[in-house]
């Protein structure tokens, strides 16, 4: 299940952080695992993002993991959104 839904996830996620970062004037290629803050976006992007990630997967993000590591990266962003969605962890923990 996971095998065909992740790399949608990750697709859907990384559209969410361009769009945010295109947005914020930042126009640069970005690997999944590279670092948001570290590529300009601030705090308040980084709740934006939040925002914009329970959105589109109709999901709500619960208080406790609401903490910057699960924003990290696409990558980190894409594993919260499979173990919210029911899905394995598809970074492997």
């Amino acid at each position: 299940m996971l095998d065909a839904a992740a790399p949608n996830t990750r697709r859907r996620v990384a559209e969410l952080v361009r769009r945010l970062l295109a947005k914020r004037g930042i126009e640069r290629a970005m690997a999944d695992d590279d670092d948001l803050s570290e590529s300009g976006l601030s705090s308040l992007d980084i709740v934006n993002l939040m925002l914009a990630v329970e959105s589109e997967f109709d999901l709500k993000i619960p208080e406790r993991d609401m903490r910057p590591v699960n924003f990290r990266s696409v990558t980190r962003i894409e594993a919260l959104v499979a173990s919210l969605m029911g899905q394995s962890d598809p970074v492997g923990g």
